[in-house]
Parts: C-alpha cells; sequence; structure tokens
C-alpha cells in the first residue's frame, strides 16, 4: 500500500479540525482583549462623533439612497415595504432595512448610524472565526480573525450603508457551520448553515442561498462524497430557513403584487444576464477587485492560496486510488480545499455577470483571510521563505506610499504629486518595507502579522483623522447640504431643491442630508416653484435653456466638487 502524501497522513498531519490542541486559558484572554482592541479601531475609528469623529458622510449613490428608505420606512412605521420618496422601493430585501431602522430609533438618523449595521456584522463575522477556528483548529484563530478585519475590503464595506455586508457577514458564517457539521456530523452546526444562509437571503434574495449550494456541491463533488450532499438537506433546518425567509416575502407581495417581478426578474435575474443598470465591467474584472480588497495581504494570500490548491490537488490525485484510500475514512485535511472552493466560486460566478460592483467579491474575502491566517500559523513552525517575506514588505511598502500620496492625487486633479511630498512618501514606504524585512528575518511569521498591522493602523489614523475632512469635501454631499442648510435665501425662500448635470451621489446624497426628493432637471422637469438648483460648473447656460427667462441668483460654489448652486425665482415672478 502506497504511503499517502504528509498533509494526508494521520501521523504528520498537525492536529486540528480532528485532534484538538487546548489554547490555555490565559492566552484565550490575551487573544480576546487584543481581537476586541483592533476590532474597536478598524471598524469604529472615524465613523461615528465619539471616536475619531464621524469623518466621512454617506458616499456614492447606494448609502444615502438606502439610508433614507430606512429613514421614511421608520417614520411611517411599515416594515414590511421598503419606501423611498413615498413610492415603493423593491430592489433589496428588507434586513438592512429593519437593522438601519432600529439604529435610527437607538441613537438618532444620522449618517453613521446607518452605518451601524455593516459595522455590527463585520464584528460578528470576525468574532465567530476567531472561536471557530479556536474551536476546530486552534493557534490560528487570532491569525485568521485579525487578518480578516484588517483587510481592506471588510474594512470598507463594515462602514458602508449598503447590503454587501449583510449577504457576506451571514453567509460567511452559515459556511463555516456547514463545515464544522462536515467534519463533526453533529446536526446542531447545520442550524449556522440555515439559520444564517437565511439571514442572507433576507439581505440580498437567493444568491444566498445559491452561493452557498454550489459552493458546498462543488466541494462535495471533488471529494466524491456524495452522500454528504443528500445528509445536507435536513428538514428542521430547511423549516428554520422557510419561517426567517418566507413571512417577509409573503407580506411584501402581497401588499405590493409586481415585487416578484421588479425583485426577482429585474433586480436578479436581469441584472445578472444584461447590463440594464449599466455595471458593465471586463471579465476579469473582480481578479483586481480581490488584490485589492485583500491588502495589506494580497502577496501573503496568493502564497497561502497556490499552497492550498497544490494541497488539493495532490490529495485529489491521491484519493483516485480506492485501494489506497480506503484505509483513511476521510483522508487528510479537507478545510484548504473547502475554503479554496468558497474563495473561487463566487468570483467565477460573478465574473459571468452583465452588471459587476465591488460588493460582490465580498464573501470570497473572509475564506481566503482564514486560509492566510492558518497558513501564516503552518508556517510559524516551517518558517515562511525569504522571497515571500520580501515580497511582502515591498508590497506592503507600496501600499504605504500609495496611501500616503492619495490625498494629493486627488486634491491635484488625478495628477501624480513630484518633488517633496513623492520623496517622502517613497521613503516612508522604505522604511517600513525595511522593518518588516528584519521582523520577518528575524521572527518568520511569528511576528509579521502584527510588524504589518502596524503600518496600516497608522495609514488609517493618515486618512480618516488628517485627511477624513478632504475626503469628506470631496466625495459626500453632506459638506454641501450643511451649506446649503445654512446660506441666507433670497424671498420667496425655497423648499425644492433641483440638480442638473451632476453626479447621482450629489443627487441622493442630498435628498438624504435634506430628508427630501431632489428634482433633476432631466427626468423630472424644471419646477414652477422657487427652487435651489446645483449643477456642476459651466452648465447654468445649458440648465437656463429648461429654466427660461426666470430670475437666476448666484448663491454658492463648491470647490471640492466643482458645483455651483443657485437661486431659481418662481415662473411667475419676473
Amino acid at each position: 500500500m502506497a504511503t499517502p502524501p504528509d498533509h494526508l497522513n494521520p501521523s504528520t498531519t498537525r492536529p486540528g479540525w480532528r485532534g484538538r490542541l487546548r489554547v490555555p486559558e490565559g492566552e484565550f484572554i490575551w487573544e480576546t482583549i487584543v481581537l476586541l482592541a483592533f476590532s474597536v479601531y478598524f471598524l469604529t475609528y472615524g465613523l461615528t462623533p465619539y471616536f475619531g469623529g464621524d469623518q466621512l458622510g454617506l458616499v456614492g449613490a447606494d448609502e444615502p439612497r438606502y439610508a433614507q428608505v430606512a429613514r421614511e420606512m421608520l417614520n411611517r412605521h411599515d416594515y414590511v415595504t421598503p419606501i423611498l420618496y413615498g413610492m415603493p422601493w423593491l430592489e433589496k430585501p428588507a434586513l438592512f432595512y429593519w437593522r438601519a431602522m432600529f439604529s435610527f430609533q437607538e441613537f438618532g438618523v444620522h449618517d453613521w448610524a446607518a452605518r451601524l449595521p455593516s459595522t455590527s456584522f463585520a464584528f460578528a463575522l470576525t468574532v465567530l472565526i476567531f472561536l471557530h477556528m479556536r474551536r476546530f483548529r486552534p493557534g490560528g484563530q487570532l491569525h485568521a480573525a485579525l487578518l480578516t478585519l484588517s483587510a481592506a475590503a471588510v474594512i470598507g464595506f463594515s462602514r458602508g450603508a449598503s447590503t454587501d455586508m449583510q449577504l457576506a457577514a451571514p453567509l460567511c458564517i452559515g459556511m463555516l457551520g456547514w463545515y464544522a457539521w462536515y467534519e463533526t456530523g453533529s446536526k446542531f452546526w447545520l442550524f449556522d448553515l440555515y439559520f444564517f444562509v437565511g439571514a442572507g437571503t433576507l439581505a440580498k434574495g437567493p444568491i444566498a442561498p445559491a452561493i452557498a449550494l454550489i459552493t458546498i456541491g462543488i466541494f462535495v463533488a471533488l471529494r466524491r462524497e456524495w452522500s454528504v450532499l443528500r445528509r445536507s438537506f435536513w428538514w428542521p433546518g430547511m423549516l428554520l430557513y422557510l419561517a426567517i425567509v418566507l413571512p417577509w416575502f409573503i407580506a411584501v407581495q402581497r401588499r405590493n403584487p409586481d415585487f416578484l417581478k421588479i425583485f426577482f426578474l429585474q433586480h436578479n435575474l436581469e441584472r445578472f444576464a444584461t447590463d440594464r443598470f449599466h455595471h458593465h465591467q471586463p471579465l476579469y474584472y473582480y481578479f483586481p477587485v480581490l488584490l485589492i480588497g485583500l491588502v495589506p495581504w494580497t502577496i501573503l494570500a496568493a502564497a497561502a492560496f497556490v499552497d492550498a490548491v497544490k494541497n488539493a490537488v495532490t490529495e485529489w490525485r491521491f484519493r483516485r486510488n480506492v485501494n489506497r484510500y480506503i484505509w483513511l475514512p476521510r483522508a487528510g485535511d479537507a478545510f484548504p480545499e473547502f475554503l479554496v472552493v468558497w474563495a473561487i466560486f463566487p468570483l467565477i460566478f460573478f465574473s459571468f455577470s452583465g452588471s459587476k460592483l465591488p460588493g460582490y467579491v465580498l464573501p470570497s474575502i473572509p475564506a481566503i483571510t482564514i486560509l492566510t491566517g492558518d497558513y501564516l500559523n503552518r508556517m510559524r513552525t516551517r518558517g515562511l521563505p525569504h522571497w515571500l517575506m520580501a515580497a511582502h514588505g515591498l508590497f506592503v511598502g507600496a501600499v504605504t506610499t500609495i496611501v500616503l500620496l492619495l490625498p494629493r492625487f486627488i486634491v491635484d486633479g488625478n495628477v501624480i504629486p513630484r518633488g517633496q511630498p513623492l520623496g517622502m512618501a517613497i521613503g516612508i514606504g522604505l522604511v517600513v518595507a525595511t522593518l518588516l524585512l528584519l521582523v520577518g528575518w528575524r521572527f518568520n511569521a511569528a511576528r509579521l502579522r502584527v510588524a504589518t498591522m502596524v503600518p496600516i493602523v497608522l495609514l488609517m489614523y493618515f486618512l480618516l483623522h488628517l485627511n477624513g475632512p478632504l475626503l469628506d469635501a470631496i466625495y459626500s454631499a453632506r459638506p454641501l447640504a450643511r451649506e446649503m442648510q445654512a446660506m441666507p435665501m433670497p424671498t420667496p425662500s425655497p423648499d425644492i431643491v433641483a440638480v442638473f448635470h451632476t453626479r447621482r451621489d450629489v443627487e441622493y446624497g442630498i435628498a438624504f442630508y435634506r430628508n427630501q426628493r431632489v428634482i433633476n432637471y432631466r427626468n423630472d422637469g424644471v419646477p414652477v416653484d422657487a427652487h435651489i438648483l446645483v449643477t456642476r460648473t459651466g452648465s447654468l447656460p445649458e440648465a437656463m435653456q429648461l429654466v427660461g427667462n426666470r430670475e437666476t441668483l448666484f448663491l454658492m460654489h463648491d470647490t471640492a466638487q466643482d458645483l455651483d448652486v443657485y437661486w431659481i425665482a418662481p415662473a411667475t415672478h419676473m
């Protein structure tokens, strides 16, 4: 009988999902303190007025729009139909809106309160990764949790008033629960799968069970354990899933007979199959998005992923010979193989979508950070290759340089800074790279995680504290809305705000911060009453062709976003 590869041999396999190593209680307490401290910083610094100030208002079109839906549902005491500007808004299920409503009730209607649902889910995901890994793969729990917490995609989407984290966090928790059942056979863990996939369905719809089912199906097919798929179907779990999902879907359909057509056909099938919503991107779009989302761990994550794929291929080849495999009920450690499948499938699936947005890649991020955390833990004894530590150090140094130049790059109109700013940023980046190289060569993987997180902590302070007001002025409509609210108005004082030739995020941002629908000249026409007009600088002559011979008064210029604000007299006022 052939000798199995080391990672398939129980005598050489590191104790993990079966042979559990007990972590000393004191070490567990210390790791918990470290995890909580970093969680508070990465997830909440610069988010609320209580810790670093709410440095960045709502950005993009989705954040203010989703926050406004939650506000209107709260004002109407309606927990069934999402409402935007008094009309049903059936694009997404209600989970985010419910959680934002509860946040508004507790803290008041603020932009930062609208982001707390994503923040709390990111925190829950991080903690459960830590506890799950400690229970089943002790030693790698803090690595996996901190890498997940500090990945750029998780930091970014944990601060977004959007549905992306509402899907990704429950889905990932459910996938970990399923694998725990796969290893232990305890039906208790299947509750995780059905409960959290149900929550993901209430966040974004059928994509949650589709990703979970197909990922599990591919994994089972690769391991040729078809009975696992049958046993994963569990009636108590299915009843739990239906009890979570069906009440809202039935209620909203009864109130809105066109819900199924709008939600399932337009915003699921049609969104996937066509470019109706104007989010077309090339087929390779998610590859660079994934690399950016894994910053600062991109290089280490690539190495961990390649290592896991190599082990999975070796194991798959070994399993093809049943005679060699019969002595072992389940060869080796299937967890890395499961994580590889989990990471790859959403990327491939959404790459063929006609509509692509960065948040679609989020469910793949935790799979790769967990894989990387486990890889770093295993490398503590073997040692990381010197070339890998050098590549990681240089990469983090390059990231440091880019982030330091980012504010000046934005202010100068997408022109790469030169002279002293460029030299200083490159110098600091080289210092960071050198320090990481020294730490890696002296302590190898044992201290590399901490050494990497130090510059990331400082870079977050640089962006959010030192440059937060700048980013707020350029990317959020909040400063503009506040200035508009404070400026003196001619008589008659207008209650209507209109936009012309502005980005959608300006339109929806002003609407949220003023709590009113904003009129778009192109879509809605020109109001006959007195109103405020926000338009791109230089677009007034074109706007006046629509306004006609009405008195116009310049009010202010927004330099950061290159916008002009005017008072437009009523149509009868000459």
